[in-house]
């Protein structure tokens, strides 16, 4: 992979990286609050893309989520970067790797799947895939969690 590449994989995939014994690898789920805690990979961090802007301007860029990934990993860290379908993980991926991290796999199909232009399924995301999913936040790894790390630096 060339740089500002990085490799994107199946639902399975991601899942063995993540139970990989020594594999040390993080999921980072990049949806906004409200799709994270309607169910997410088990054990996921949340530190979303995209954050409710004000009045009617509708979903707009988090301004800290960088800073926040930077809190909570170091650049070394080994993580899975996952969205909805997988567009917003794509720009995640980017973002990160333009800010130096090296070690970063993107859940292709995301959390619900990815679907063709007459929306049928053409390859599960971690649900559709029968994988371990929650509906809270592991203990400190909600975004309100990670984003007071900001804070403590």
């Amino acid at each position: 992979m060339g740089s500002g590449q990085h490799e994107r994989v199946s639902a399975q995939d991601a899942a063995q990286l993540l139970a990989a014994d020594g594999g040390g690898y993080a999921y980072l789920d990049v949806r906004s609050v409200e799709e994270f805690g309607l169910g997410h990979p088990e054990g996921a961090y949340n530190v979303p893309l995209l954050v409710m802007g004000a009045g009617a301007a509708g979903m707009q860029p988090n301004a800290e989520f960088l800073r926040v990934v930077q809190a909570v990993f170091a650049v070394h860290a080994k993580l899975v970067v996952g969205c909805a379908v997988g567009s917003r993980s794509q720009t995640a991926c980017a973002q990160l790797l333009a800010a130096g991290y090296t070690k970063v796999v993107e859940l292709r199909a995301g959390y619900s799947g990815a679907r063709d232009a007459f929306g049928r399924l053409v390859e599960p995301g971690w649900q559709a895939a029968g994988l371990p999913t929650a509906t809270q936040a592991q203990a400190g790894r909600s975004y309100a969690e990670l984003r007071a790390r900001l804070g403590e630096r």
